[in-house]
């Protein structure tokens, strides 16, 4: 917890300083502060991404960039006018960031982190972005330019992976600074994204800071629109989003073309971000052929999007099953689902269709663009993949227009406290969870309180692992667990190579000599397949 404080301090001002940079380049998506912070932490996370297509995202890279930002942060003098909103507000900040803080000290406990998060930041900070990693392993493909972003304060500012919690405390200042007092009910909630680097929390966080410039009247459109297709970057089911944004800008502000150029660049650098990760524009659809060399084998990627639709279903029924639904049980059968993702999908239907009901009510422009967009949003999930962790935004967003006039400071304030207390019971008491909530699983994941989490976070560590030769293909495997998050590069999970064998193919390096020339597949001779077998029999005997 000390040490997430001292990295809050380092970051933060570091931000605040870079955003400055580009306040007098591009501007500042916001007056005050957080302006500041939000446009720094936009600037900087493109330009670390387009130097990771040619450079790792080092300690070196880390160093410079911390050099410049606090340099300015001190040069500018901003630190009178940061110190202005704590003396303001001194008790209330200090206490939500102090359970930010202590939240954020808990043992990670998202599956994501062990097998996709933590592993995009390694070879980020290792190598940068390397063509056609999905080949090696399909989840790399996404490289989220959130983990772009959180890779290059990774090396010694944020060792821990605690970008989310600094992030919490950022929007804490966002709160005081434009008394958007709703918002302050939304914390406790999403102290639960705090311990992983999930690009989840980041863009619930955005999305609601947009709708508030957007329901204050910013006027600053070429920054809004650019924001909102950056947030779509990190995670493109928030795609509703930059169409809020773009209709704001063309139909209510009525700003001309040039408020589009830089979101414009931002998802073009995205397209091309994935089609030299992935060979697609849009992970993980394969829309979009150009005929990429490097793009995965089509049965991986079919075998991936049947995984994606027992997903839906909570694992509850075979692909063959799924595929004699009618249309009719294709909804009963997602809506009934066991245990609490049936009351979750349950609750959004009814949510997005009160809301649509309050829109017609209200009959404001941008409250029905919203509904509209959320519509098209919750469409492309359900017929994609409707699982209730890409559509958790929409309650958010419909809490905080419909409440929004309602919550006043104090009351705001009493969910926040009250919230907290439960939601911190909940990650200091798994086991009780896991009693009550037993169809919650991630309870199962969930570490318990230790006295070390006062002075640094909670995190795991594994280092078992052994290492294989499949063609030009030097790897290593996790002995005995699923996942990569502490096994050295490169490394596949073991689903991946079973996969890969049964499919009849496997990754190989473009140049052996050079693994940042990138990665393709190719079908397996015989020698290879019996180099293979081998790999595959140590999997099944270590999982015995």
């Amino acid at each position: 917890m000390f040490l997430i404080i001292l990295s809050s301090i380092l970051i933060i001002s570091t931000l605040i300083g870079l955003g400055k940079i580009m306040e007098n380049n591009i501007g500042s998506i916001c007056d005050g502060i957080s302006g500041n912070i939000l446009t720094g932490i936009l600037g900087l996370s493109l330009i670390w991404m387009i130097i990771s297509f040619f450079a790792s995202l080092n300690i070196y890279v880390e160093i410079i960039t911390i050099m410049i930002g606090t340099f300015y942060f001190f040069k500018k003098k901003v630190y009178k006018e940061t110190y202005a909103i704590f003396k303001k507000n001194t008790f209330s900040i200090i206490s939500i960031c102090l359970i930010v803080l202590f939240s954020g000290s808990y043992y990670p406990f998202i599956l994501d982190h062990f097998g996709y998060y933590v592993p995009t930041i390694k070879w980020l900070t290792e190598y940068g972005i390397i063509k056609g990693i999905s080949n090696l392993d399909l989840t790399l493909g996404q490289m989220s330019v959130w983990h772009i972003f959180q890779s290059g304060f990774s090396n010694f500012s944020d060792p821990f992976l605690r970008m989310n919690v600094i992030l919490l405390i950022i929007y804490v200042i966002y709160i005081y600074e434009k008394e958007s007092w709703i918002q302050l009910c939304f914390i406790p909630v999403l102290l639960l994204f705090s311990q992983s680097p999930t690009p989840d929390l980041p863009v619930i966080l955005f999305s609601l800071i947009i709708l508030h410039e957007i329901f204050i009247d910013n006027r600053r459109t070429y920054l809004l629109f650019a924001f909102s297709v950056f947030v779509f970057a990190i995670k493109p089911t928030m795609i509703w989003l930059p169409i809020v944004s773009f209709g704001y800008s063309l139909f209510i502000i009525r700003s001309n073309g040039k408020s589009f150029i830089l979101g414009v660049v931002i998802i073009c650098l995205f397209f091309f971000k994935n089609i030299w990760t992935f060979g697609y524009p849009i992970f993980p659809i394969s829309i979009g052929n150009l005929g990429i060399p490097w793009k995965p084998n089509p049965e991986i990627l079919t075998t991936s999007s049947q995984f994606a639709i027992l997903k839906t279903f909570d694992m509850q029924y075979t692909y063959q099953e799924i595929q004699t639904f009618s249309g009719q049980d294709y909804i009963k059968n997602w809506l009934f689902l066991p245990g609490i993702k049936s009351v979750i999908n349950i609750t959004f239907i009814i949510s997005l269709f009160l809301f649509i009901l309050y829109s017609f009510i209200k009959k404001k422009k941008i409250i029905t663009l919203i509904c509209a967009s959320l519509l098209i949003k919750s469409i492309l999930i359900l017929f994609f993949s409707a699982q209730y962790r890409f559509f958790i935004d929409v309650f958010f967003i419909i809490f905080f227009i419909v409440f929004n006039d309602l919550l006043n400071k104090k009351r705001s304030l009493l969910i926040c406290y009250s919230l907290s207390i439960f939601f911190i019971l909940f990650l200091t008491f798994p086991k009780l969870t896991q009693q009550l909530l037993p169809s919650f699983m991630l309870s199962n994941f969930m570490g318990k309180f230790e006295k070390k989490q006062i002075i640094k976070p909670s995190t795991y560590e594994y280092n078992k692992f052994d290492s294989f030769k499949i063609g030009n293909l030097t790897f290593n495997i996790s002995n005995n667990y699923s996942y990569n998050f502490d096994t050295p590069l490169p490394s596949i999970s073991p689903s991946y190579v079973i996969e890969d064998v049964k499919a009849g193919i496997f990754p190989q390096l473009i140049d052996e000599k050079n693994i940042k020339k990138g990665i393709i597949w190719k079908h397996l001779d015989a020698a290879e397949k019996k180099e293979a077998q081998k790999v595959i029999y140590f999997i099944e005997k270590t999982y015995q």
